[in-house]
């Protein structure tokens, strides 16, 4: 059935609910299959993007596309079916969609048992990538529910997901530690002035993340917060994943402390990358099923280059091989050369490479008495920095124009400019990192700075060496927030803090390719 297609806005009351959404009950219906933990779009283009839903019984999931949230003339799309080996969860592609347009979708399951049983349904929306030089605003971070500070109610939950939201942006892009699977969530914490932080909790979350469920669990848990299910309702998400999906600092060579009695590390990064596939609405690689890396195009203006840092690592180590090799991965090669093809073929005004780590940050892996991240301190390159070192010299000879870096991990805000003429490693044009998070966990920093690649700190805001892992309440929340002008192209990057406040600011022009 053709759908007729209307440019109708939706509006959102004052209490932020979508004019037409239900928000889901997190209490199991005994009579019908439920929506258990909201609904998630991602990986949204022009033509299309992944939804995804979660009942608790084997069903089967029923989606309805239309262009207005009263559903007139909507589509429906083949069903799929949900059952325990997916932990109940579904993603479906939606495709053959308008670009530009705001698509709403509703999401109900019907019982497998009992064909005639339907639960209700539950609405989100999107927008599809635009096909013409307009406007786009997207906003990113990462670090969520780490360090112990999970859902304190009396703190109004994880604020920061409802501050972003308040921007209407078309998308987020989530940058890592999605969840932290290490990290046990206590009923209390005792804060530093005396007050008691005082948490939800969950049984699987009383203990470090070890089998396959309590990989799951810590996705759901993170998705009883009511900002977090309005937000993922609103706005789609191009998500990638660092080391809390497993455990902290992780690569094959991870030598698991006491807490874990499963000793392989292969098989607890296998359990978590499963879950984390399972709770997101990824688009899934056919060639390199679980694959992470992808390009995500919005429009004219944005291509997004999602990185993997985690999957094809070598072993975290004292990281100064003088020559580049299996030890000193990073991304890799096979990951390196996908992303230079992607960006020797993109046409869109900017390129966004999306790092879960940044690169001149001196991340310790106090554990191998090395690094966890690219640098490893001042000097000529090393180790993994002959990986930057390649793309950056690729990005200049190629010539490609208007790469900008964005990344999360150290909990704590910054800009740097990255400029060869204070450089050691010199081949390559000037070009800026921005770092965003927590959105909710520990606040920490600031890191030290190595000078390979010559990065100056133009802005950071970090709690400062004696007074680290803030909590959430004490508002040390950071996102980051990109606008790029459909008429002119220019990206105006905003670092901004979880009560909105503006931090710091810069407006990019573009660079006629």
């Amino acid at each position: 059935m053709n759908i007729k297609f209307s440019r109708r806005r939706f509006l959102t009351s004052s209490a932020g609910a979508l004019g037409t959404i239900a928000m889901p009950s997190l209490s199991r219906a005994a009579d019908r299959p439920v929506v258990t933990h909201g609904v998630q779009s991602g990986d949204v283009t022009a033509s299309g993007g992944v939804v995804w839903a979660r009942t608790d019984r084997p069903a089967q999931m029923l989606v309805e596309v239309a262009t207005t949230d009263t559903f007139r003339n909507a589509r429906a799309l083949p069903p799929i079916a949900t059952l325990p080996e997916s932990d109940f969860t579904a993603k479906m592609l939606v495709e053959d969609l308008p670009a530009g347009q705001d698509v709403f979708y509703r999401v109900r399951f019907r019982d497998l048992a009992h064909s005639a049983v339907e639960g209700e349904a539950v609405t989100g929306r999107f927008r599809t990538a635009p096909a013409d030089r307009r406007d786009v605003s997207f906003v990113w971070g990462g670090d969520v529910a780490g360090q112990g500070w999970g859902i304190n109610p009396d703190d109004g939950g994880m604020i920061t997901f409802a501050t972003m939201r308040k921007h209407r942006p078309d998308f987020f892009l989530h940058s890592g530690d999605t969840i932290y699977a290490d990290s046990p969530i206590q009923s209390e914490v005792k804060l530093a002035d005396g007050k008691i932080w005082k948490n939800l909790t969950i049984p699987e979350k009383a203990k470090v993340a070890e089998t396959l469920d309590e990989y799951r669990a810590a996705h759901k848990y993170n998705l009883t917060d009511d900002n977090l299910r309005a937000f993922n309702a609103e706005v789609p998400i191009f998500v990638q994943w660092d080391d809390h999906e497993v455990t902290n600092n992780w690569s094959l060579s991870k030598e698991l402390p006491p807490a874990y009695k499963e000793r392989s590390i292969a098989l607890l990064a296998a359990r978590g990358a499963r879950a984390f596939h399972e709770m997101y609405p990824m688009r899934e690689s056919i060639s390199e099923p679980g694959r992470v890396y992808r390009q995500i195009s919005y429009g004219p203006h944005l291509d997004v280059f999602v990185l993997d840092e985690r999957s094809y690592r070598g072993a975290n180590g004292p990281n100064l091989e003088a020559e580049y090799g299996p030890a000193s991965y990073f991304l890799g090669p096979d990951q390196i050369a996908w992303l230079k093809r992607g960006l020797l073929n993109s046409r869109a005004t900017w390129k966004v490479l999306a790092s879960d780590m940044p690169l001149s940050l001196v991340v310790p892996d106090t554990s191998k008495g090395g690094s966890e991240a690219f640098a490893q301190g001042d000097g000529p390159v090393r180790g993994r920095e002959f990986e930057i070192a390649d793309i950056l010299r690729f990005i200049k000879m190629a010539p490609i124009s208007n790469t900008v870096w964005l990344t999360a991990d150290v909990h704590y805000a910054a800009a740097h400019y990255y400029d060869p003429n204070n450089a050691q490693f010199q081949e390559f044009e000037p070009f800026w990192e921005f770092v965003s998070g927590p959105l909710h966990a520990g606040t920490f920093g600031p890191n030290a700075l190595d000078n390979t690649f010559g990065p100056e700190v133009r802005f950071v805001k970090a709690p400062g060496k004696d007074n680290q892992n803030l909590p959430p309440s004490a508002g040390m929340q950071f996102f980051g927030h990109v606008r790029i002008d459909g008429a002119s192209g220019q990206m105006t990057v905003t670092l901004r803090d979880r009560a909105d406040v503006a931090l710091w600011s810069t407006t990019l022009d573009p660079k006629l390719a």
